[in-house]
């Protein structure tokens, strides 16, 4: 009993996802004594489902999936897990993988019918019924902190993550940045050279505005003008990997921290979203269009900078015909802009 005392206030004493996940594979682990123990995201791109491993642990060491590597890919097909895959599809709380050498038990965290996160036990040794009935309690315990974290990084209105995730979520991605920059430098490769002719990745954030939104509020109100932006909440949903992060800041005011692309590609893929935008029938109020301003991540510098940065591009863009995707270095070597000082309608901080 105190282990399970235990166990359960350390899980209610996290207020970060991460660290939340770490606590319940661990106390999963040591009840049913399990060889090892992680926590899988179930991601869906288009009709396709993707399992991909983000914290797992073994023989009492952690490891956390690098976050720049696991952007690249959208992880195993669920097709390599056909056990995993007919669960799901039942529903069931439970999912067992039982072979000659091996057995895995399923725990999916289905939260507000959307499912997500999944947990993985491998070789448990104590699975017995008064230990699943202990797991199933903690369980639940798990998922209402994971609701209680969701709904408090959350904007309410477009389910996006809001303002105040953002400082985390960006120092993140700096610091990841940081160490992925340093290891290059001081290893060498020996297909350096063929590296030199590819497209450098790195990371980008972008600043949108929705064009006129005021007029849209005036003209046909605050209720259409609220579906104005869910609607463009889920088409940045369905327009962006779920690797990248999607930031409502307010007002119609949205960031975007793409990961580990090109300069070309993130000016296609931001222009892509914005043509989508002015390509969609939005109801009773038309074509709405929005304009978008972007600048590089660079992991050595501050994020108010970076963020300067972005939002000196999108009052480029605002103030020059709307509608438009601007990138803050081409601006800068055009001529257009001369200063790296963020501009007084800056908002951020």
């Amino acid at each position: 009993m105190d282990s399970i005392i235990k166990h359960l206030v350390e899980i209610t004493g996290h207020r970060d996802h991460d660290l939340l996940n770490i606590s319940v594979i661990s106390a999963l682990r040591e009840l049913t004594k399990a060889q090892s123990a992680r926590v899988l995201d179930v991601v869906s791109v288009g009709t396709q489902v993707f399992i991909k491993p983000q914290i797992s642990i073994r023989d009492g060491a952690v490891h956390v999936a690098d976050e720049n590597h696991t952007a690249a890919n959208s992880g195993d097909s669920i097709e390599q897990y056909p056990e995993l895959k007919e669960g799901i599809a039942n529903r069931m709380p439970v999912i067992e993988k039982i072979g000659e050498h091996e057995k895995i038990i399923w725990l999916p965290i289905w939260i507000n019918d959307k499912l997500q996160t999944c947990l993985e036990i491998s070789n448990p040794a104590n699975y017995t019924a008064n230990t699943m009935e202990v797991v199933s309690g903690m369980l639940i315990v798990y998922r209402n902190f994971q609701n209680l974290l969701d709904y408090s990084e959350r904007d309410s209105l477009t389910g996006l993550l809001n303002r105040k995730t953002f400082d985390d979520n960006f120092s993140k991605v700096l610091r990841t940045s940081a160490v992925q920059a340093q290891a290059e430098s001081e290893v060498s490769h020996p297909d350096d050279e063929r590296r030199q002719h590819e497209p450098e990745k790195q990371h980008w954030l972008a600043v949108l505005d929705i064009d006129h939104f005021k007029r849209v509020n005036d003209q046909f109100g605050h209720l259409y003008g609220d579906e104005v932006l869910i609607l463009i909440a889920n088409l940045l949903r369905s327009s962006f990997r779920p690797s990248d992060r999607l930031f409502r800041f307010g007002g119609e005011e949205f960031v975007i921290l793409l990961r580990s692309t090109s300069q070309e590609d993130a000016q296609h893929i931001f222009d892509r979203f914005r043509q989508n935008v002015e390509q969609h029938h939005f109801p009773q109020v038309g074509q709405v269009t929005i304009s978008i301003g972007y600048a590089r991540i660079d992991p050595f510098e501050p994020a108010v900078a970076i963020v300067g940065r972005a939002d000196q591009a999108l009052y480029y863009a605002k103030t020059n015909g709307r509608n438009r995707t601007c990138y803050y270095d081409s601006l800068v070597v055009s001529g257009d802009l001369h200063t790296e000082h963020s501009n007084d309608t800056a908002e951020f901080f």
